[in-house]
């Protein structure tokens, strides 16, 4: 008979839970430990890795590579084989954003405390038994100390031996080998791409943003990293991730600052940034205007859609017409602003410091210099995205 520690906040239905999603408890399991009892169980904070390969199956845009159904199939038994074969599980709960109203529940299996350490720098907190009542919740498997040679089995890369991430967005499932938990941002990246089908059908808007507040305003950010280097702690969040709904505006993952409120009120404005000198430095758009340059992701020559660099499982079109609609059910304001109208670029505080002057102030309705780069949003819009609602207009 398999035991379960007796700790707070024990479900004592787990067994059968885990034996669900194919890992079968050896000895004890240990469930929703707090960071200081996951340190008593021999967890430590690990030095984030970076780059190590991502591979998803179900994803739209760019930033991994694929995976095959009958790799990941292969795959997913021998990490929850490997699960099993280990004396203790640790397991935890959470979710990505905050509101209960069109979060997406994230249920943790892991092989060693210290991935649990670093998830719960990462997910939002949620009720015990949330996960289990929920329709649809995402599923992660840290296999920490599997074999490296899992890889050659599974026919990947060989430079995925070191760690790697693997996720099915159709099946809502993520796995983790080797040192990939410690490899923080490609983890929020592909969780937040599994998270975008169950938000979006939930009345959320997955959007790849940050929130700015100032005063009693909350303003809604798209802009490069670069741009945003140098004020990113006057922000809610360093990560580009929040969920638009009528509820509020809420980031992803958990903030750096435990003050600041996880929900946040509907923006007082939207801006987007871009780089051209045949623009103003502040232009004002209307809803259509704003779906459309959200929809192009310009800046310095190059179109990013939706400003997405990472996977996605959504269309960028389909996110676009969403905002659309925010927008306008809402009466969001929305402005453009060049971060590259002289030969100098507007970075850090002088960014963040034209964001406040513009979402405050206003700014006169979009006027370009010149036609070329309408030209060049044309071009590039009519050749990558078919039947654009009448309203989408540069």
């Amino acid at each position: 008979m398999k035991v379960f520690e007796r700790l707070p906040g024990i479900s004592y239905g787990l067994n059968w839970a885990l034996a669900g999603r194919g890992v079968i408890v050896k000895d004890k399991a240990f469930y929703n430990l707090k960071p200081s009892e996951l340190q008593q169980k021999g967890a430590t904070s690990s030095v984030g890795s970076s780059s190590l390969p991502t591979y998803i199956r179900g994803k739209i845009g760019a930033g991994a590579s694929e995976i095959s159904k009958a790799q990941f199939t292969k795959l997913l038994k021998q990490v929850t084989s490997h699960i099993s074969s280990i004396s203790n599980v640790f397991v935890q709960d959470g979710a990505v954003g905050s509101s209960s109203k069109c979060d997406a529940k994230v249920r943790v299996i892991s092989d060693n405390p210290s991935a649990l350490l670093s998830f719960s720098n990462i997910l939002w907190k949620i009720p015990t038994r949330a996960v289990s009542h929920d329709s649809c919740p995402l599923t992660v498997y840290v296999a920490s100390t599997i074999s490296p040679k899992t890889t050659e089995i599974i026919g990947l890369s060989s430079q995925a031996n070191a760690g790697f991430l693997a996720a099915d967005i159709e099946h809502s499932s993520l796995i983790l080998c080797g040192k990939a938990f410690s490899d923080t941002n490609n983890v929020k990246t592909t969780l937040a791409a599994l998270a975008e089908p169950v938000v979006s059908a939930r009345g959320g808007l997955p959007l790849s943003a940050r929130l700015l507040v100032s005063g009693d305003s909350v303003i809604l950010l798209f802009a490069p990293e670069d741009i945003i280097k140098g004020s990113s702690d006057q922000l809610v969040s360093a990560d580009a991730g929040v969920l638009l709904s009528s509820h509020g505006v809420e980031p992803m993952f958990q903030t750096r600052d435990p003050s600041m409120p996880s929900l946040f009120k509907l923006p007082s404005a939207v801006i987007l940034a871009i780089a051209d000198s045949s623009l103003p430095s502040a232009s004002k758009l209307s809803p259509g205007q704003a779906a459309y340059h959200f929809l192009a992701g310009y800046r310095k020559g190059k179109f990013v859609p939706g400003y997405i660099k990472g996977p996605s499982a959504l269309d960028p079109l389909d996110l676009a017409k969403a905002l659309l609609s925010k927008l306008e059910d809402h009466k969001i304001p929305a402005f453009l602003i060049n971060v590259g109208e002289g030969e100098k670029q507007l970075a850090g505080e002088e960014f963040v410091k034209l964001v406040r002057s513009t979402s405050s102030k206003g700014a006169p309705s979009l006027e370009p210099k010149d036609n070329k780069l309408k030209a060049k949003y044309q071009s590039f819009i009519s050749g990558k995205f078919q039947d654009l609602p009448d309203e989408f207009t540069f």
